[in-house]
């Protein structure tokens, strides 16, 4: 039987898109390498506020249709627990504004396919210093955790919508700002060089399909810590880097 996204040719039933193959049972799907972003609930997304609405805040996410964060989704500053009131309403662009940077999860999926967001819990809200990397949504491995502390000294959220955010690891912070608090301290020359790094290693396992997940990341930036950051994208360092990463992982593996 036809589903979606296939045709016949030749008499031989062919789908439309190339991609990974899932077999469920009697069931074929074929997951494309390049597509946007299908949102399940309980996915960690990274986004960026595109326009504030009534009671609403738009979120850029990768995916066909804008995302929407509810004002009663997000922590209220100070982690207050109370309804919204048209007070909220007119303070919304205190909170977050437009351009705003924001790793998010999603509560659930309208009827048309948007998704809606929440900030509720105290690991997610506004970003503050890092590098945003746009990457495909189906190099992302699906984890129970996407929020990463690495041993370099910088962390790493893995949206699930192919955005990643790289941004020095913080000192623990004793406050509750509900989510809004961000760090404007300057950031040391060492640990650009180690976000910049890192962020060169994201794009050189892209461009060579390799899964993105902690330890995929970690062992790409140990095998480039013998090159100069500007170096690892050159397409022979790139397919060097790239190989020792893979043998690391076999090993890990097996």
């Amino acid at each position: 039987m036809r589903g979606h996204g296939t045709y016949v040719d030749e008499e031989k039933l062919t789908a439309s898109v190339a991609g990974e193959v899932q077999r469920v049972d009697k069931l074929i799907c074929v997951s494309p390498l390049k597509t946007r972003f299908n949102g399940e609930v309980g996915d960690v997304v990274v986004g960026r506020i595109t326009e504030v609405q009534q009671k609403r805040w738009k979120v850029e996410t990768n995916s066909r249709l804008d995302s929407v964060l509810l004002l009663s989704a997000v922590n209220l500053p100070g982690g207050e627990l109370r309804r919204r009131s048209a007070e909220d309403e007119l303070t919304m662009r205190e909170y977050l504004q437009e351009g705003d940077l924001i790793s998010a999860e999603v509560q659930s999926v309208f009827s048309d396919g948007a998704l809606s967001l929440h900030t509720r819990s105290l690991k997610y809200g506004k970003l503050g210093q890092g590098v945003l990397v746009q990457l495909s949504p189906s190099l992302i491995k699906r984890q129970k955790t996407h929020f990463h502390n690495l041993p370099c000294g910088a962390s790493i959220i893995l949206g699930n919508n192919g955005f990643v955010w790289l941004y020095p690891t913080p000192a623990q912070q004793e406050e509750e700002a509900g989510g809004f608090y961000t760090s404007l301290e300057p950031i040391s020359l060492a640990d650009r060089e180690v976000i910049s790094r890192l962020r060169n290693c994201l794009l050189a396992l892209t461009a060579h399909k390799v899964l993105l997940y902690d330890t995929s990341v970690l062992y790409c930036y140990e095998s480039s810590l013998q090159h100069q950051v500007k170096d690892i994208l050159k397409p022979e360092i790139m397919e060097e880097i790239v190989l020792l990463t893979q043998q690391k992982l076999l090993e890990h593996e097996s």
